[in-house]
This record gives C-alpha cells, structure tokens and sequence, in this order.
C-alpha cells in the first residue's frame, strides 16, 4: 500500500499549497491513503470546519491534530460530526470526538490512524503509552487492520523515540509531528516500523516555525508581548513522509521524507513515480 502523511499546516500558506498539490500527487503517485496535521491550518491556531473540507476534498483521507486542536471553539461541536479529524487519544474521558479510528482506503484496506499526544514539555494529559496500546490491541495489525499509521504530536524527540521503539513491529508508522522541523532520522526500525522524529511543517519557512518573525524575535529578546503571532505568508514548503507497507503483514517496506516547493531543498521519494510522470 503506498500511503503519504504531511506535517502541520500552518496558515493560508501551508494549506493553500497542500490543497492545490495534493490532489495532483494522489493521482500521480497513486496514493492509497493520506494523512494530514492540520492542527495549525486556521491563522496558525486550530482548524475550522470549512478549511478541513477543503483538505478533504484536496485528497486527505484523514485530518490529526495536537495541542492546538481547540483553538477554534467551535471544533468542541464540530468534531462530533467529522469522524476524519481526530484529536490526541490521551485526553480525559468525556472529551469531544475521537483519537483513533478505523478508515477504508482507496484500495479498499482497512486503515487505523492514531493521535496521540506526548507529555514532555507539553500539556498534562493522559499516558500516551498506555491510550496507544489499548487501541492497538483492540486493532491488531494483520488481523483487523491491513496498515496502522501513529501521529505521536509531541515536544521531545526522546518520547517520540521511545514510542516508536514501543510500537516496533505492532504498527507500520509512527511519525512525529509538533516541532514543526523535518528530521533526517526516516528509518524502518527492526521489527518492521517506519518512524521519523518529525515530519516537519507545511508553511513558509522563511519564519519561525511557520510564524511571522518580528514577534517571535521580540518575545525572545525582551520577554514582553508586543502583538499577535500571525503566520508567515511566504512560499510554503510541503513536508512529510512517504510509506509503502507490506499487503499481507502492514509492516514497512519503504520509507523516505518528501519535501516540495518553498525554502527547503527539495527531497522525492526514489520509490516514487518522477515528477510530472
């Protein structure tokens, strides 16, 4: 199965540039399944309910977020409707909407997409291990679902690492997202997991981390806000990750980053299909 997951939108140009490429690389690359973080698509802050359907209708089969997921108050009402977008699985019980769900691909494979998010440095939640293994074991790889794709949206590399050595051989990827800065770790790990640390940001990179520099630069240097963060609106580069897993175990057979258009040097899958073929 060959399947693509993009890092955070951030802004209009993030998902300008994802929605007017993607459905372009579903065809051309013949995409089972997608899966997109759209956590920082609304202004750097959420995603609202029209921007997600634009993403879907670009060629995502599935939306995760982070810890900006309510950001956009109204996706506490909307999540209820929209089984594509997930939040992390490790919020309490009794949170809106769902962390992990089982989704059809375009091939006809049954697909389980996770969120969850991390506890380093980031807000108190849940276990993210414990929440991960309940819904893996309730949707075991090979028997009920034919790929298992984990968005682990978290601040440190060693709890992402520590998650993807975790779910070594139980999931066909486990992939960073959060930091907003593509790694070069894509590796398959031994039991047969692909993992990278993170998978970067879909957003203008002339900024910091998606953002406009000027406040950032001014936080950092006089400790006082002075204005709003507002998202950089530069050429955006398209980051993430590309993945082709075993039909019959849903383990990993090839993994590699994919980076296209703005600041970044460009990267393409050698497993893929040239460009404009």
């Amino acid at each position: 199965m060959k399947m693509l997951f993009l890092g955070d939108l951030v802004g209009r140009s993030g998902r300008n540039a994802v929605i007017d490429r993607l459905p372009s690389l579903v065809e051309d690359q013949a995409l089972d399944f997608v899966v997109v973080n759209g956590e920082n698509a609304a202004s750097g802050f959420g995603i609202t309910e029209a921007i997600l359907q634009d993403v879907l209708d670009a060629g995502a089969d599935v939306v995760t977020t982070g810890n900006h997921v309510w950001d956009q108050r109204d996706t506490l009402v909307y999540i209820e409707r929209q089984d594509r977008l997930l939040r992390p699985v490790n919020f309490p019980a009794g949170a809106p909407g769902r962390g992990a769900h089982l989704f059809m691909a375009r091939n006809g494979a049954q697909v389980l997409v996770a969120n969850v998010m991390g506890r380093v440095f980031m807000d108190a939640l849940d276990d993210p291990f414990a929440a991960i293994e309940q819904v893996v074991d309730n949707c075991p790889l090979g028997q009920v679902a034919d790929a298992i794709l984990i968005d682990m949206h978290a601040e440190a590399t060693s709890e992402k690492q520590a998650m993807g050595h975790f779910l070594d051989g139980r999931v066909s990827l486990v992939v960073g997202t959060h930091t907003h800065v593509p790694t070069s770790d894509h590796q398959i790990l031994p039991g047969g997991t692909a993992y990278q640390s993170d998978a970067g940001m879909c957003g203008d990179y002339d900024s910091v981390l998606g953002m406009e520099k000027d406040e950032p630069l001014n936080r950092f240097q006089r400790k006082i806000p002075a204005g709003r963060f507002s998202p950089a609106l530069g050429e955006a580069s398209i980051c993430g990750l590309a993945l082709e897993t075993d039909d019959r175990t849903g383990l990993a057979t090839a993994v590699a980053p994919v980076r296209i258009g703005g600041r970044l040097e460009p990267v393409w899958p050698s497993f893929w299909q040239p460009r404009g073929a």
